[in-house]
């Protein structure tokens, strides 16, 4: 597994299709949008959709901080284009069935619980700016609140106003 990643650093490169089968990039926003990008275990289960659902709820505010909502798991283009024609979703999902994606990031990790080892997506945020630069790194995030706390962050950080 990777090491962790630390707020400050670049930004992983990633590249990987969206609930469209269209390619995703973070070269995608340089310079234009900062990016939150967020792991979450599974499509359609009470935590994720929570989560995507508080994510949705709030678009409007992050759009208006120049930041763009990327969700990605390692469910497949026909399980996210489910997922959002489900519950109305305003967010983009990227389809990261290979696991690079999460090995990047290092969110796909060992965990064990009542005694048996296995590995999974550990729900992480990770707000780039527009630079491509890690404003904030969070490992193990609670789905319950997540997306406001998210968005107090950029409101404090600035970095709506870099570029």
């Amino acid at each position: 597994m990777s090491q962790p990643l630390q707020k400050h650093q670049d930004a992983p490169f990633f590249r990987a299709v969206n609930q469209d089968g269209k390619p995703i990039s973070l070269l995608d926003y340089q310079g234009e949008k900062n990016v939150v990008l967020y792991f979450y275990p599974k499509d359609d289960t009470p935590g994720c959709t929570i989560e995507a659902n508080d994510f949705t709820a709030l678009a409007g505010e992050f759009a208006a901080l120049d930041t763009i909502i990327v969700g990605v798991s390692k469910d497949d283009c026909a399980s996210h284009k489910a997922f959002i024609a489900k519950y109305g979703l305003n967010v983009q999902l990227l389809a990261d069935t290979s696991g690079e994606l999460c090995d990047s990031y290092g969110v796909w990790q060992e965990v064990e619980k009542d005694g048996v080892k296995k590995w999974k997506v550990v729900r992480s945020t990770f707000i780039i700016d527009k630079r491509g630069k890690l404003v904030e790194a969070l490992y193990g995030v609670n789905h319950e609140g997540h997306a406001q706390a998210v968005l107090d962050i950029i409101k404090g950080s600035g970095s709506n106003t870099e570029g």
